[in-house]
């Protein structure tokens, strides 16, 4: 293979595979964020052309950029902060520039005195563009025209980066969220299918068993970034058009992140009480014997299909489907339960002699309760019930959004994304209201 067909062949795996080799849906969203942000840098350089003379400032393209990096909810704040902070810095630079030119103290000057306003004002993260603007200005002959110019190439920028999350607004990456949750149940299935396999083929030691925490460690990683992906589906759904008359995934992947993360404690509480009794060192009898361990380990790997098979119920949930893989779910669990009924009769022999070991193994019984606990399909059926309800009490706003005399005045992909939610709606029972 050549050069240019291995650079092919890695940017064709970057974006067609996500991960377990799923297709990654982000190509478009990418490829539609990267012309969005070009458009919008030109069309500030453009503008920028016609209202300012002299020596072309790029702060407008800039601007624009950082703006536009945000959703349309936080666009007004950012554009207001970005704003501040440059003109914070242009003052400090002209009233220096007054009395004094470019010398090193001058610089110090500028540099401390712009971080220092910059904390009294909270500019939060972008503090340092403070400083940077006193150096552009302070740099630059003739400053009160440099200052005047970059005055108003900052406000042309933030009214394209503003203009254009109104007008063009970014796409709500429902899908790259509901993956990124479904892979925190992936991969605490994975953890316990590993321990299961291990389980039923030998009695494992106390490091094997460490490294199964390890991996469980790590699936707390897994969960953050899926925590992220939500809460930027959240945000890019505020006062975004595009999500007009489209489902709103959040609260059902919020609620199977919270459950997963309580499932996820109690398999490291699970992972640790196994460890506790595992022996140092290969031997032929870990403390557990061929019966008990077998059970145990076909009740990891039933309590592991329980955890696919919620994440399943999340991703059909989020797609208003769950109807077809609660089943799915209900078996599991039913399964997990008779295994872990056949794992309590095994231990509970010589439960009297044994007190210390029955109380020990009475932990693992308890922990893989508690991995089930939070699966509970009547419990998901109650949340739905109360996402319904609170839909319900949101209806007139979607009532008047829907109406004839409303809906001759919105764009017709709007319109039409109205129009389907009411039906959907209605065939959920939720609007009973004439047409």
């Amino acid at each position: 293979m050549t050069v240019v067909g291995r650079w092919w062949a890695a940017l064709r795996a970057l974006f067609t595979t996500g991960r377990a080799g799923r297709p990654r849906a982000a190509v478009w969203p990418t490829l539609a964020t990267t012309a969005r942000l070009t458009a919008a840098a030109v069309v500030s350089y453009l503008l920028t052309l016609v209202a300012t003379q002299g020596p072309v400032d790029l702060t407008g393209s800039l601007t624009s950029l950082l703006v536009l990096q945000a959703s349309a909810t936080s666009s007004v704040k950012m554009a207001v902060v970005r704003v501040g902070a440059v003109l914070t810095g242009v003052l400090v630079a002209v009233a220096l520039s007054s009395v004094v030119g470019l010398t090193w103290w001058s610089l110090a000057v500028a540099v401390g005195a712009s971080l220092l306003l910059a904390a009294v004002l909270r500019l939060g993260a972008q503090a340092l563009e403070t400083p940077i603007s006193a150096m552009l200005v302070l740099a630059v002959g003739g400053q009160e025209i440099a200052a005047g110019t970059r005055l108003v190439t900052t406000f042309i920028g933030a009214g394209v980066g503003i203009a254009f999350s109104v007008l063009l607004p970014p796409p709500v990456p429902t899908r790259s969220a509901v993956n990124e949750v479904r892979a925190v149940a992936e991969e605490q299935a994975g953890c316990l299918i590993t321990a299961g396999a291990a389980m039923a083929a030998r009695p494992v030691t106390k490091a094997e068993v460490a490294s199964w925490l390890t991996r469980v460690r790590a699936v707390a990683d897994v969960a953050a970034r899926a925590a992220a992906a939500v809460g930027a589906a959240r945000d890019l759904r505020r006062f975004n058009p595009r999500a007009f008359g489209t489902a709103d995934v959040e609260p059902v992947l919020q609620s199977g992140l919270e459950a997963l993360d309580s499932s996820l404690l109690a398999v490291r509480g699970l992972f640790i009480a196994v460890r506790e009794e595992a022996p140092e060192h290969a031997t032929a009898d870990d403390g557990y014997g061929e019966e008990v361990r077998a059970a145990l380990a076909v009740v990891l790997t039933e309590v592991a299909a329980c955890l696919d098979a919620f994440g399943a119920l999340l991703e059909a949930e989020a797609a208003g489907a769950e109807a077809e893989v609660e089943q799915r779910l209900a078996q599991s669990l039913e399964r997990a339960g008779e295994a872990r009924a056949t794992l309590t009769e095994l231990l509970l022999v010589d439960a009297h002699e044994q007190t210390s070991l029955w109380l020990l193994r009475g932990t693992i019984l308890l922990a893989v309760e508690q991995v089930l606990t939070p699966l509970d399909l009547e419990a998901r059926a109650r949340e739905r019930a109360e996402r319904a309800e609170q839909a319900r009490r949101r209806s007139p706003v979607l009532a008047v959004a829907t109406t004839p005399a409303v809906r001759r005045f919105l764009p017709e992909p709007v319109a039409r994304r109205l129009r389907r939610a009411r039906v959907l709606r209605r065939l959920a029972g939720l609007d009973r209201r004439p047409w």
